[in-house]
Parts: C-alpha cells; structure tokens; sequence
C-alpha cells in the first residue's frame, strides 16, 4: 500500500532553510516512490514562476529548480488559489504542470486515505 505525503511549504526567500526543507523532503519523498503533491503558499507562491526558483541560494542546499523538477516530473505541484490572487498570478504565468487549487482541494488531499500532511 502507497502512502502519500501532501507537504505545503509557506516560506520562500524570507525563511530560506524552512523553504529548502519542504523542497527537499518533497524531492526525496518523490524519488522514493512516494505519491507527492506540494503545494506553494505565502511567499513560496513565487516560485511557480519561471526562472523565480534559480534566484534562490542557500549554501549546502540542493538547487531549487532541481528539487522542483523532480517534484513535477513525478509528483503534483499546486499553488493556493489566494495566493496566487495576492501576488496577481495566473495560470497563464505559472510554470508547465504547475496547477493553481484553493483550499478545498488541500484538505480533500490531506484528508484522504494514506496519507500524510506536513507544513513548512
């Protein structure tokens, strides 16, 4: 029986070693067979952007971008619909695969059967 971890990560740039944390887990989760879905919020919403993710440094961390290309070949990644509103995203500037869902569907997600939610 597959377990899914449904991991929401809230930091971005503000809280650099929470964000790579979430990122991390989401990829390693993922390369270990994992069901995945990420979701982006507060400022971590900025990297459904493109070329957003590569501005982010953080010594001894795994790329960013790296970490969010494993995630989407293998995993769902969604940003908060809200969150998206704020910032005056829209699905047409996101990165490909990226899905933009509200509330709803995260607790639907990590509510479900098997599955584990965390949040950084």
């Amino acid at each position: 029986m597959a377990k899914k971890l449904v991991i929401k990560v809230t930091a971005g740039a503000d809280a650099p070693e929470r964000c790579s944390q979430a990122f991390t887990v989401a990829a390693v989760a993922v390369a270990s067979g994992v069901e995945v879905s990420l979701w982006l919020t507060g400022e971590s919403s900025w990297f459904a952007l493109p070329g957003r993710a590569a501005e982010f440094e953080l010594p001894h961390a795994a790329p960013l971008p790296d970490l969010i290309d494993s995630v989407l070949a293998a995993g769902r990644v969604t940003l908060c619909t809200q969150c998206a509103a704020r910032r005056e995203i829209t699905e047409k500037d996101v990165i490909e695969g990226v899905r933009i869902a509200g509330a709803q569907v995260f607790v639907q997600e990590a509510l479900a059967d098997d599955t584990q939610a965390l949040v950084y």
